[in-house]
């Protein structure tokens, strides 16, 4: 399965081979990311990215609604790793 990341925009400049690149920030970390595939994204537009290439540019609202979806997969799975190792610890 192959996920998509919504970052944030902070500027735009060239890359490799005269490509359109940007600064794309994802929660704390920021990338270098390329831009040619969404012509009309500017700074502080949202950016689908998957592998390095942004692929659509989305709403604030759809980016939060999907950084909520991975806050709740994030605890969901930080519940299972919990039961787990519950799991594991306990005596028969």
């Amino acid at each position: 399965m192959c996920l998509g990341v919504p970052g944030e925009i902070l500027d735009l400049h060239g890359g490799p081979g005269g490509l359109r690149y940007g600064t794309v920030r994802f929660g704390a970390a920021d990338r270098d990311v390329c831009l040619e595939y969404v012509p009309e994204a500017k700074v502080g537009d949202f950016v689908i990215v998957h592998v390095g290439l942004a692929l659509t540019v989305l709403s604030r609202e759809d980016a939060e609604e999907t950084f909520r979806y991975l806050e709740e997969m994030e605890a969901s799975a930080d519940l299972g790793r919990e039961a787990d190792a519950l799991e594991r610890s306990e005596v028969p």
